[in-house]
């Protein structure tokens, strides 16, 4: 006899992942909804909503509260997760939730194990971050020239993800008060809600100073506190940044689908470590928890050094060109 789940489970797979989202959306799990309720009290609140989604997943996945899972079950649906194609790291990270969920449900007394804790995860695959060169990070920036209110912001908005290496949702969350232009330094909240401050070099200050003095008060239309306003006079959002991006991209000659905030972020710490920057500096203006994060950039370095010296060094490009020459 199947058991009473099964006829549940079949039908969420017939459905589709969104219809099943759709479906544990409509039915909250009281113990998931408990341990949310107590993870937004010490998570940054995307992290939360992120942990909400994969969570519902697994829910509708199994059909009935995800406190009664086995391990068993939960080898089931990651090896299902990768053969629906699922990059590893977002299985990693719907895992990741579970064995959250699953610590919490030990800590309340509800479950003697984590039945999470012995799932094997995908091999995840270490891809090199993208990134721009000098010149091409010069032509993004340069196409915000302007002196319209909406210029100096884009200028402002380039130079500083790229001169203080911050993630979008850092740069979108400042208020006046994070900049402090005499000393060149922007005070910026990262990831877990953890402060840090970062230097910020001669050309994003200037960009700033201009911004908020001639661009700025033109934009300020409901006596905002952000730095980045919109068009309207409201807070510059995520999504904001990434079209302002993309135009200048598409004015600077350069692929607008390949430019995004967080590949200026990765330009700033490529261009930091080729310059000499010391690895450990690096890690603390990025805000990285993980130092192997960081060495990721040195990669992107080392392999960037290998290209221009096959494509300088005399006499790599006239071994090349013999080896051509012999096919």
């Amino acid at each position: 006899m199947l058991p009473l789940h099964a006829p549940i489970r079949a039908g969420v797979a017939r459905l589709g992942p969104k219809s099943a989202r759709v479906t544990a959306k409509e039915q909250p799990d009281q113990a998931v909804e408990g341990f949310l309720a107590l993870a937004a009290a010490r998570l940054a609140p995307r992290t939360v909503e992120a942990y909400r989604r994969d969570l519902a997943h697994l829910t509708a996945w199994l059909g009935r509260s995800p406190t009664e899972a086995t391990a068993d079950d939960l080898a089931a649906y990651v090896a299902q997760l990768r053969a629906d194609g699922l990059a590893p790291t977002t299985v990693a990270r719907r895992l990741a939730a579970i064995r959250s969920f699953f610590r919490h449900q030990v800590l309340l007394g509800v479950r003697a194990d984590n039945p999470a804790a012995n799932v094997e995860l995908p091999k995840r695959r270490r891809t090199l971050p993208r990134t721009l060169s000098p010149s091409e990070v010069e032509r993004l920036l340069d196409a915000a020239a302007g002196t319209t209110p909406r210029h100096l912001r884009d200028r402002a908005l380039g130079e500083l993800l790229y001169g203080a290496g911050l993630r979008v949702s850092e740069a979108v969350a400042l208020d006046r008060q994070s900049i402090d232009l005499e000393n060149r330094l922007v005070r910026c909240l990262g990831k877990g809600s953890k402060e840090r401050v970062v230097p910020i070099g001669r050309e994003a200050a200037e960009a700033l100073r201009r911004y908020l003095s001639r661009g700025r008060p033109y934009l300020d239309r409901r006596h905002r506190q952000e730095l980045f306003l919109n068009a309207h006079g409201g807070p510059l959002t995520r999504a904001g940044v990434f079209l302002i991006l993309r135009r200048l991209a598409d004015k600077a000659g350069l692929e607008p689908e390949r430019i995004h905030p967080h590949l200026l972020r990765h330009s700033f710490a490529t261009h930091l470590l080729e310059g000499g920057a010391d690895l450990r500096a690096v890690q603390e203006m990025l805000g990285h928890a993980d130092l192997a994060t960081t060495e990721l950039y040195t990669h992107v370095s080392d392999r960037r050094r290998r290209e221009l010296y096959f494509q300088a060094h005399p006499h790599a490009r006239r071994l090349k060109t013999t080896r051509q020459a012999r096919k």
